[in-house]
């Protein structure tokens, strides 16, 4: 086990180390990031002063080198770093030191903040959204599978593989403009929802935040069309191989009622390909909720993005791609050892 947690450790590495080479590089050539910092008025002793603090006047490889160096949690740093970049940590040595730490992701040109702080801010909203998408889509695709199975060529199972057909192909950004449409604008007074809203509000008053759950409902339910799509698919293709299981027909024998054999026994048999799903799906709704949390105004990492995009905040959108891909890699590590725990042919494979 200990060797097969190694070698998932090890390709979740590697990918890890390409993404940030990709990132750095793609982004090269994309403006003067030291006019970005200081606008167009900026004078010439100034720009320099930030091209030197961003080493921009270093050759590419060895900007490179220091981009690494900043961003990995194992790295080399001179006691002037470390107070400059406020970095977190353990520190061993001298003047340079070892540093074990919280990755460095520079600070954003707009805010100067730094940037893992806007990222964890924004965090919690969108592990928010992805978990409530994926619950909505789980319960919902699971019962609908089972429904579909279980009503075979009839009317509904008819109309949840059409349903889950749809969900598939739609693309979410353009579900989400519609669903953020209808139940947030026209009928918004019979539903009571916004169409753009977040996990907290602001007291006009007092000015505080206030937590709020009401403004989850329509971007949860975007997001989780399309994996309330697989799951039905999934499960409704399980359940009908389950059903002719010699075991089923031994439960119905003995006298069992259709409601104990259907949930009870035949649908505990038939998650294993929609556990998977969900594993995989979670990973990506985490991850790619981008475009989703934009149109309904949800604060988490994919608004946070897309604004730093249309403000070219560079070090905001490269630190959020790498968060993204550290989380999507964890992720399917856990998922291929919870595999392993689960199904022991994993392990030996």
């Amino acid at each position: 086990m200990a060797t097969y947690f190694l070698r998932k450790l090890f390709y979740g590495l590697l990918v890890l180390m390409g993404v940030v080479t990709v990132v750095f590089w793609m982004f090269q050539g994309f403006g003067d990031p030291a006019r970005l910092v200081m606008g167009q008025t900026g004078d010439s002793a100034t720009i320099n002063n930030i091209k030197k603090e961003l080493y921009l006047d270093q050759p590419k490889w060895k900007q490179f080198t220091l981009y690494v160096n900043d961003v990995s949690p194992i790295a080399v740093h001179s006691q002037t770093e470390i107070e400059k970049k406020q970095l977190k940590g353990v520190f061993i040595g001298g003047e340079n030191k070892l540093a074990i730490k919280w990755p460095y992701l520079r600070r954003s040109y707009q805010t100067k903040k730094q940037v893992g702080e806007l990222l964890m801010e924004a965090l919690p909203g969108t592990i928010m959204l992805a978990i409530a998408a994926m619950l909505v889509a789980t319960v919902l695709g699971v019962f609908l599978g089972v429904i579909a199975a279980v009503k075979k060529d009839t009317w509904m199972d008819t109309s949840a593989v059409f349903s889950s057909i749809v969900g598939i192909s739609a693309p979410s950004f353009f579900m989400g403009i519609l669903i953020a449409y209808f139940f947030g604008f026209v009928i918004s007074k019979y539903t009571g929802l916004n169409m753009t809203g977040s996990w907290f509000d602001i007291d006009v008053k007092t000015g505080e935040h206030y937590y709020t759950l009401q403004n989850l409902l329509l971007p949860a339910l975007t997001l989780g069309i399309r994996p309330l799509a697989i799951i039905t698919q999934l499960t409704r293709s399980s359940m009908l191989d389950v059903l002719n299981q010699d075991y089923v027909r031994t439960a119905y024998a003995k006298g069992l009622s259709r409601t104990t054999v259907i949930w009870k026994h035949a649908l505990r048999n038939a998650l294993n390909p929609v556990i998977t799903a969900v594993t995989g799906w979670f990973a990506e709704l985490l991850a790619g909720a981008f475009f989703v949390e934009y149109i309904f105004g949800w604060k988490g990492i994919g608004k946070v993005t897309v604004d730093a995009l249309e403000k070219l905040d560079y070090p905001v959108v490269m630190g959020s791609v790498l968060l993204s891909a550290f989380i999507f890699v964890v992720i399917n590590i856990l998922a291929d050892l919870l595999y392993g725990v689960v199904d022991p042919r994993v392990r030996v494979a």
